[in-house]
């Protein structure tokens, strides 16, 4: 799946999402998509690091200490 891909996707469900909220004001959409799409791709991250947090957070292009945190917040540690 290339870049452009995933943002079609996040674009599609944002639309989707204010499509079903109709009139209703819309709050926290940056914590809402952030948390929906951060901890599927930790998930995937760390197994295709076999659980290795340098190698994860070298892929993510973060620090491995906020890597940690990230995992801690998101249950996965």
């Amino acid at each position: 799946m290339s870049k452009d891909n995933i943002q079609d996707a996040v674009s599609k469900n944002l639309e989707k999402y204010f499509r079903d909220l109709g009139e209703q004001p819309a709050s926290n959409i940056y914590d809402m998509v952030v948390l929906a799409v951060e901890k599927p791709m930790l998930e995937m991250v760390m197994t295709r690091a076999e659980s290795n947090q340098s190698q994860a957070a070298d892929m993510l292009g973060i620090n491995r200490n906020t890597l940690r945190k990230k995992l801690q917040q998101h249950g996965l540690i």
